[in-house]
């Protein structure tokens, strides 16, 4: 079985929510949990987009864990997970709300780092990754490059941001057109990406088994990303693993069909591992890597190009 120790000892966490944010033009603040360690200088910074109908306090084996290990980790709650109605006039935009959102998140490091206690000077600016799971994944994917096609065929405008240097995608939905099932046709035409313009190092993970409803295909689609990207430099594939990839959502979300502590430790470790490297920290994934190709009874194995 892959070696899930790290190089990396666990410190302590504290955790702040909600930091408000200022957001002219969304019809409210933006809301963030921020979860830090309470010691280290030159944190790096992951931000965070949360699924479908979860929020900032969702996904706390992922938050914890690499807070824990030396990360600023932060959280938005995004609009759609305040229940907008869909005759609001924000409903047809909040794909790009959910961009936004983290884009404020960046525009506003100082104050978050002024309202957590003990976190002011100790963040690195200049390391920032972005992460994300499901529908929080194609959310992540824009800020790095990738592109939401419009109703005529083309590619629409980029919103990646330069102050971003690596991607972490968890199940990345795929590609839209014919591959698209009639329920996301109809309710998610936004999930059309156009992944040329990705370019940002960036890990996919993906289950082998997570069938969507969003799709006609299979748990392949969730590989589009990788493969169609020129940034997506690695591919995790999860044996067994359904959408919620043993569950990396956390205790509040009852919904994972494949719970296993085993495959969450996995994601843990396999993408703090590439987060570090990513953002020039250390060489943590080649030898992560390594380490999961080499193991006798593997729970997934790794592609890169």
């Amino acid at each position: 079985m892959y070696d899930t120790t790290t190089a990396t000892p666990a410190t302590p966490t504290v955790a702040v929510r909600p930091v408000a944010l200022p957001a002219p033009g969304r019809g409210q603040d933006l809301h963030v949990r921020v979860t830090a360690p309470t010691a280290g200088r030159d944190l790096p910074v992951v931000l965070f987009s949360h699924g479908a109908t979860l929020t900032m306090d969702d996904y706390a084996p992922l938050a914890d864990f690499w807070a824990s290990h030396g990360f600023v980790v932060v959280q938005p709650t995004h609009l759609d997970a305040l229940g907008l109605p869909p005759d609001d006039p924000r409903t047809p935009h909040i794909w790009r709300i959910r961009t936004d959102d983290l884009t404020c998140v960046l525009d506003h490091l100082g104050t978050i780092e002024a309202e957590v206690p003990g976190l002011a000077g100790r963040v690195d600016h200049d390391r920032v990754a972005v992460a994300g799971h499901s529908w929080g994944a194609q959310t992540a994917s824009t800020l790095v490059g990738a592109r939401v096609i419009d109703a005529d065929g083309t590619p629409g405008e980029s919103m990646a941001d330069p102050r971003v240097s690596a991607a972490v995608l968890l199940c990345l939905p795929g590609t839209g057109g014919a591959d698209l099932s009639a329920l996301a046709a109809e309710y998610f035409p936004f999930m059309s990406p156009d992944f040329a313009g990705l370019k940002t190092p960036s890990l996919v993970v993906a289950g082998d088994r997570d069938q969507s409803p969003l799709t006609v295909r299979g748990p392949d689609w969730f590989t589009d990303g990788y493969r169609l990207s020129p940034g997506a430099t690695d591919l995790l594939t999860l044996f067994g693993a359904e959408h919620g990839l043993g569950g990396i959502q956390g205790s509040h979300d009852t919904r994972t069909t494949d719970e296993s502590p085993e495959r969450v430790a996995l994601v843990q470790r396999a993408t703090l591992a590439y987060l570090r490297t990513a953002l020039g920290l250390d060489d943590a994934w080649p030898t992560a890597r390594r380490a999961l190709t080499a193991a006798g009874e593997p729970l997934g194995r790794v592609d890169s190009k």
